[in-house]
């Protein structure tokens, strides 16, 4: 899936620069709420806690903002409820997409998530429409810069990991969500340089996009979605070549 791989590069740039502007920061705040909320507020036996405190850590937002946002969800502190949802619905050519947000405003979300699929030509769906097409995954990626593919694979498959793809600039480990933790502490104790780890939705199978202007309206509709303030993350099931990626990026 080397559309998937070259758009992952492309989204953690974009974080970075979203970082800038403060955007992310509340993003990361709300998911860091969220996942408390539901799971409780340590993250040792909670892992999408686990994962999205990870997360925060990688894009610098302040341990302060960390523990204010855990005593929030958990009551600790006062502060704003918001609801996660998902919203599964179509881009162009039948490219399958799955939304989930923080909201404090579920009626207000929809609308807006219904105007950005129409504009970009998609469709919003009803709730399960696409959810069959993806499974709840740990992922892990570590930088392929001066580290051997035999190496990366047997030290994941050895702590327990269920997949790993290989790339040019990188790999992904997948594991089961309950193994996720301990998988990542072996990676990270055999000296691999984890790029990134958290828990997605990943895609059971693909929808092949080879034409440059629908690649353009799915990418475009992903972009937009992702800019929203609610969105935590957007997943997809498209398989778009790296070179038609890089030539509508460009």
């Amino acid at each position: 899936m080397a559309g998937h791989s070259k758009w992952a590069q492309i989204k953690r740039k974009k974080s970075k620069e979203d970082e800038k502007r403060g955007q992310l920061y509340s993003k990361l705040t709300k998911s860091i709420i969220v996942a408390a909320r539901q799971g409780g507020g340590n993250p040792e036996s909670n892992p999408a806690l686990a994962a999205a405190i990870e997360k925060a850590k990688r894009f610098n937002l302040p341990q302060e903002n960390i523990d204010r946002a855990i005593k929030k969800a958990t009551g600790e502190l006062e502060g704003v409820s918001y609801e996660n949802l998902v919203y599964e619905g179509y881009a162009p050519g039948g490219v399958a997409i799955m939304v989930e947000v923080a909201t404090d405003n579920r009626n207000r979300t929809a609308a807006e998530m219904r105007h950005i699929f129409a504009k970009r030509g998609g469709s919003l769906g009803e709730t399960g429409s696409v959810a069959w097409m993806f499974e709840r995954k740990g992922e892990i990626v570590i930088l392929a810069a001066g580290v051997s593919e035999d190496d990366v694979i047997a030290a994941a498959l050895d702590a327990g990991a269920e997949d790993v793809e290989t790339g040019d600039e990188f790999f992904t480990v997948y594991t089961e969500p309950d193994a996720f933790a301990a998988v990542k502490a072996a990676l990270e104790s055999a000296g691999l340089p984890i790029e990134s780890a958290e828990i997605v939705m990943r895609p059971t199978s693909t929808v092949s996009v080879t034409d440059a202007e629908q690649a353009k309206r799915i990418l475009r509709l992903i972009d937009d979605l992702e800019d929203h303030d609610d969105v935590q993350e957007v997943y997809s099931n498209f398989d778009i070549p790296a070179e038609i990626i890089e030539e509508v990026e460009s």
